[in-house]
């Protein structure tokens, strides 16, 4: 049997991310600044042995606590009006519905998240059709914020207005990861762990089986087995056992966001270049910079086919140029 204190160092030996990967820029008393990671991510799993614990987690658990309640009320309402905004589906085209989030305070993570939105509905012909979760990024805080249950109730919103037999879920995540999954970590107040299981069952459950997936973060080719289908592209960062670059808080994009949605997605071109151009992007510049190769993964499953190209050939023709300090400083 294992104690309660062998317990909590099991379970944050597998949720934890380099201190300095964790650590925020001094905040001040601006509603705009990101709050500060102080305190250790608690223990969040249970069970009594790791097999169980990692059984935990693929249940993706989230804990909130200290939350002032003026901002949880706060929060649910941009919620319910970011949602009830979205336009419904168009019968006979096939509509992109674009969700772009940040799972992390860091500032980083919420301007990758708010380009990312903007880089992709304008590919996919998503106005009307594009949510963007994420906290304050230094300059504005005027998003829900992301989180595990954010991102699942925006889910169930998308599937009531989508025609699942026709439209196509583009999902880009953004955050801090782990050999478990996305970490969920928002200042002191919020963690949780959205696994590649609880990912997988949310979009069965609600029928969503038609998507583009994008998961940039550290070890983020563990979702690419259990997300992988017939209707499914899916993008990581990194491989299973990798680590991805550029998360500083300071940054604007980190090196996988940088060279995928930044440049890559804003050229009129298809997906499966898209993902070659930025492993090379991404591969350079870790050469450059003597890293350890974060070796991106895609998956491009066989029915994706039958309907990328009716997006595709909305894309618009002219590329835009790319937005924001690069990730390596050029």
């Amino acid at each position: 049997m294992i104690n309660r204190a062998a317990l909590g160092l099991i379970a944050f030996s597998l949720l934890a991310a380099p201190l300095d990967a964790q650590s925020s820029q001094p905040g001040n008393s601006s509603p705009n600044i990101p709050p500060e990671h102080t305190e250790p991510f608690p223990n969040i799993g249970s069970g009594q042995t790791r097999e169980e614990i990692a059984e935990s987690f693929d249940l993706a658990p989230q804990l909130r606590r200290g939350v002032p309640v003026r901002e949880m009320l706060e929060q649910r309402r941009r919620l319910t009006r970011a949602l009830e905004t979205l336009a419904p589906q168009r019968p006979g085209v096939v509509d992109a519905y674009v969700v772009t989030i940040a799972l992390d305070s860091d500032p980083v993570f919420a301007r990758e998240a708010r380009e990312a939105g903007r880089v992709l509905s304008r590919r996919y012909d998503g106005a009307g059709r594009t949510l963007t979760l994420a906290g304050p990024d230094g300059t504005r805080d005027d998003l829900p914020r992301g989180s595990i249950e954010s991102l699942l109730i925006s889910f169930a919103h998308i599937a009531e207005v989508m025609d699942a037999d026709e439209d196509v879920l583009v999902l880009y995540t953004t955050s801090h990861g782990n050999r478990l999954g996305l970490a969920y970590h928002y200042g002191d107040t919020g963690y949780g762990v959205l696994s590649p299981a609880r990912l997988k069952g949310a979009l069965e459950e609600l029928g969503i089986t038609r998507r583009i997936l994008v998961i940039s973060a550290c070890f983020s080719g563990v979702f690419v087995p259990a997300m992988a289908s017939a209707d499914t592209a899916i993008l990581t960062a990194a491989a299973s056992q990798r680590n991805s670059f550029g998360c500083e808080p300071q940054n604007d994009w980190t090196f996988y966001g940088d060279a995928l949605i930044n440049r890559a997605m804003r050229q009129p071109v298809p997906l499966a270049e898209v993902a070659r151009s930025a492993n090379r992007t991404v591969a350079e510049w870790e050469t450059s910079r003597r890293l350890l190769a974060s070796l991106p993964q895609s998956s491009i499953g066989a029915g994706v086919a039958a309907w990328l190209p009716a997006l595709e050939a909305r894309m618009p023709r002219a590329a835009t140029q790319p937005v924001g300090r690069p990730a390596i400083g050029e």
